[in-house]
């Protein structure tokens, strides 16, 4: 598998070793092993070093995959409108949280001051200061951007997250001999292992009918996340209490409900990792230089919000999503006609769409407190498969 990826630059490759080094220091702090969770943490978010936090490009043709807003403005677009129907019931107020090259943020604005929707500040939390530098460059123009290192302790308004979810540090469980195992990382003296050692019960509790999966299952469960839903929750519903204004989150990202995660097919769980357009299984090969995700468990990020104090307001595919919110008719304000510039964003709205791409893997959560969805969602609505 190696010998069919690009080779690393000299410089990238001396930034992966050095990352290398330092996550075997930590094993060796910890006894030898770490949780796959903690591995995952560093490859992606040492500071310097990791995936996120080093200086190498993510996104785009010259990185290591393609987001929905690299492809067109239209997505943004249409998120501008659908964020407009929940701001009127809340506060004209947009808060990102992993704005990537800041380009969804400039499509949305954009859109807005054309559509002449009001939108008082729009804050971004961003980890990586790579990104940060990128998207105040590509944000200059707007002077309601402020930048964040973490949530505010309340607001009111409409959070946005696309492909957030997934890239949050997952732990790894397996089971053996009837019990569950916590799959952890080991230093085997010239390259990373896996060990398995016993894990508390709250660990797989996330799994469904767990006690009837088959001997070797292996998969993800998302502590990480829950935690980040836990957090949001808590700050939607603290801008309610200050000033009776609530607010909503859409997410964006690739999964299934847990009905769906959890299969005997699935038995080796879905981890993958992306290096320069390539998808492969291997989350020790260049450390740093190569993002980690796993899928989404749905049920787990809808209960964890709802058990914080927020509503369910929908759980639909991002087709769904986004042909309700208007997709086609942005791009019908392009004439077919012309056919220079609308074959291009019909290509891409069938990318974002079509069964086929990414219309039925990626979905959209959208939780909130004392809001509503306008009734063009309904149709397309599926919280009942949570």
């Amino acid at each position: 598998m190696q010998a069919h990826l690009p080779e690393p630059s000299p410089d990238a490759l001396a930034a992966s070793n050095k990352l290398q080094n330092l996550i075997v220091e930590e094993i060796r702090r910890q006894d030898g092993w770490i949780s796959f969770a903690r591995y995952m943490e560093l490859a992606l978010y040492a500071p310097d070093l990791g995936y996120y936090s080093g200086g190498a490009v993510k996104l785009g043709k010259d990185g290591d995959f393609t987001t929905a807003p690299e492809m067109t403005s239209l997505f943004g677009e249409t998120i501008a409108h659908a964020a407009d129907d929940l701001m009127r019931q809340s506060d004209a107020h947009i808060l990102e949280f992993g704005a990537g090259t800041g380009k969804l943020a400039a499509d949305i604005l954009t859109e807005c001051a054309a559509a002449g929707i009001t939108v008082e500040r729009y804050s971004i939390v961003e980890v990586s200061a790579e990104l940060r530098a990128r998207q105040q460059q590509t944000l200059a123009e707007f002077p309601q951007v402020t930048w964040l290192d973490a949530f505010p302790p309340a607001f009111s308004g409409v959070v946005v997250g696309n492909e957030v979810l997934d890239a949050m540090p997952v732990s790894l469980v397996v089971k053996r001999d009837g019990q569950w195992l916590e799959r952890g990382v080991i230093w085997n003296g010239s390259c990373f292992d896996y060990e398995d050692r016993p894990c508390s019960q709250d660990m797989v509790e996330q799994i469904p009918d767990a006690d009837t999966l088959q001997e070797g299952y292996l998969t993800e469960v998302h502590p990480v996340a829950v935690g980040f839903m836990a957090t949001l929750a808590s700050m939607l519903t603290a801008g309610y209490e200050q000033n009776g204004k609530g607010g909503a989150a859409i997410l964006f990202d690739y999964g299934f409900p847990n009905t769906e995660f959890y299969l005997n097919q699935r038995h080796q769980g879905t981890l993958m990792c992306h290096y320069r357009h390539h998808s492969h299984p291997d989350p020790f090969y260049l450390p740093g230089l190569q993002d980690i995700t796993a899928h989404v468990d749905f049920t787990a990020m809808a209960y964890a919000a709802v058990r914080n104090g927020l509503e369910m307001l929908g759980y639909m595919s991002q087709a769904g999503f986004l042909m309700s919110a208007g997709i086609a008719d942005r791009l019908l304000q392009t004439s077919p006609e012309d056919a220079q510039r609308y074959l291009p964003k019909a290509n891409a709205v069938q990318k974002l769409t079509s069964p086929a791409e990414m219309g039925e893997l990626f979905k959209v959560l959208v939780v909130g407190k004392e809001v509503t969805l306008p009734d063009c969602f309904d149709r397309a609505d599926q919280s009942r498969r949570l």
